[in-house]
């Protein structure tokens, strides 16, 4: 893929991983990556510590203004100049307010698109979506679909939504591979992430139990699959798939196809950390009530109402093109019962660490 590739999201918790393994894979390959000004020196240090020389250009823009909050000149060089982009840049936050989700996730999806359009030499856009574009669907879901009448239980949700259905809709001028991936966790060797979120509350409710010697409870509708994916999966995957003419304008789900159910996580995590099983089941209308209480979600690290409704969500994602893509590649999806003790020993030695500690 030598050339020079455009690449929103750097230097955030997939973006970071993503961009070293594209600069070790491909020697002769640019990067400019395109970050908000707030965000220019964490990028900065991020790339040098890279130690890919000049192969990493940090470049000062905005996805949410129409140019990219770039100079005429800037702007000229990337429509003249970029192979690839990859668009990983979003609002993750469940409880985004719909106004700057829409700015960020919908407005900047199509600034990003517009430059694509006009670039000579563009050969594809790899835009990272979301297996949560099914909003509430229930059952299977499939790779192909999108537009199924659904409603969402969240503005990230709805706004992802949008900014998938703008990719498809420009992909006869911008040929793109759509990646749906599921909760995103960490390192399946390491533990390492970014943050303790998703099923990290559940991690901090474990905890909580165990240091207070109290029955450990397992909240969430017990039968309902619970899908994650380690961060080096989704780092694999897409640095592989740069190389697959064959996904050129497919949708893949980058989820578990076999995905243990909540009561399961659940009983792993707690295992793993405390050496014992949930004793009892909070009902699901229960915990949405009490994580409304400041103090209640602040005892669980700041654990969103938001996020209980994916323990709840009986839904699967059918998983056909991402298994051929992945079986001609030689990879597969870990299961949690392979990476839960990386993720429960990076938990345990970082869940005091004011960087993952909610202010």
């Amino acid at each position: 893929m030598a050339g020079l590739a455009l690449f929103t999201g750097f230097p955030g918790f997939i973006g970071r991983r993503l961009v070293a393994r594209l600069l070790a894979d491909d020697p002769k390959l640019r990067i400019v990556a395109l970050v908000e000004q707030r965000m220019v020196d964490a990028a900065r240090e991020a790339a040098a510590s890279l130690d890919a020389g000049d192969r990493v250009e940090v470049l000062p823009g905005d996805i949410v203004d129409r140019r990219l909050g770039l100079s005429d000149d800037d702007y000229q060089r990337l429509q003249s100049g970029i192979t690839r982009a990859f668009h990983l840049a979003a609002i993750y936050n469940l409880a985004v307010p719909l106004e700057m989700a829409q700015r960020v996730n919908v407005d900047g999806t199509g600034n990003v698109l517009e430059l694509c359009a006009s670039a000579k030499k563009l050969e594809r856009l790899e835009h990272v979506s979301t297996a949560y574009v099914a909003g509430v669907r229930t059952g299977v879901v499939y790779e192909h679909e999108l537009v199924m009448g659904q409603d969402f239980k969240n503005h990230y949700e709805s706004t992802k939504f949008q900014a998938e259905l703008w990719v498809r809709q420009l992909m006869d001028r911008v040929p793109a591979t759509i990646y749906r991936p599921a909760i995103v966790v960490g390192d399946s060797h390491t533990g390492e992430t970014q943050k303790f979120d998703g099923p990290y509350y559940m991690l901090r409710s474990i905890a909580l139990s165990a240091q207070r010697n109290m029955p450990i409870a397992q909240f969430g509708r017990s039968e309902a699959p619970f899908n994650c994916v380690p961060v080096d999966f989704i780092v694999d995957a897409m640095a592989v798939g740069i190389t697959d003419a064959g996904i050129t304008g497919r949708t893949l789900h980058l989820v578990d196809p076999d995905p243990v159910t909540a009561r399961e996580v659940f009983d792993i995590l707690a295992r793993e950390y405390a050496g014992r099983g949930p004793a009892y089941r909070v009902p699901p209308r229960m915990v949405e009530t009490a994580l409304r209480m400041p103090a209640v979600r602040d005892a669980f690290g700041g654990a969103p109402g938001e996020g209980i409704r994916y323990l709840n969500h009986p839904v699967r994602f059918d998983t056909r093109n991402a298994d051929d893509f992945l079986a001609r590649h030689g990879l597969h999806v870990p299961s949690i019962h392979e990476y839960a003790p990386a993720m429960v020993r990076f938990f345990r030695e970082h869940e005091h660490d004011e960087a993952y500690v909610p202010a």
